[in-house]
């Protein structure tokens, strides 16, 4: 099992855009399902988008729906996270996760059983 490493993460003004990348030490990304959760300083972590493997199948929280896009790119074992028109309430730990024996994509963060450190992004006003 590899080590997922989030990078991307940063300050930007609302309205902005950020786009996060997910590597793979190992292969745990390769055929495998992937997401990217998030979490809010006092909040819980949360779903916002989920891919499955080889990419037919994405699905995201209704949050971000038109404005955040998730893709992977099978040669490099990377996934990403492409985030348009960005608001305040975005601000959050971004986390990479994957499922090791699993192709699909899954919305529940039980079904995931490797993590990336996280990276943070905060949206001003």
């Amino acid at each position: 099992q590899g080590q997922l490493v989030e990078s991307g993460g940063g300050l930007v003004q609302a309205g902005g855009s950020k786009t996060l990348s997910c590597a793979d030490s190992g292969r745990t990304i390769d055929h495998h399902g992937a997401a990217w959760f998030r979490q809010a300083p006092g909040k819980e972590r949360e779903f916002v988008a989920t891919i499955s493997w080889p990419g037919r199948s994405t699905y995201y929280t209704n949050s971000v729906k038109g404005r955040f896009t998730i893709s992977r790119d099978n040669t490099k074992n990377t996934v990403s996270l492409q985030m348009n028109s960005l608001k305040p309430e975005d601000t959050a730990v971004y986390y990479c996760a994957a499922r090791s024996f699993a192709s699909g994509a899954s919305r529940s963060s039980d079904d995931y059983d490797a993590w990336g450190q996280g990276t943070q992004v905060t949206v001003s006003s």
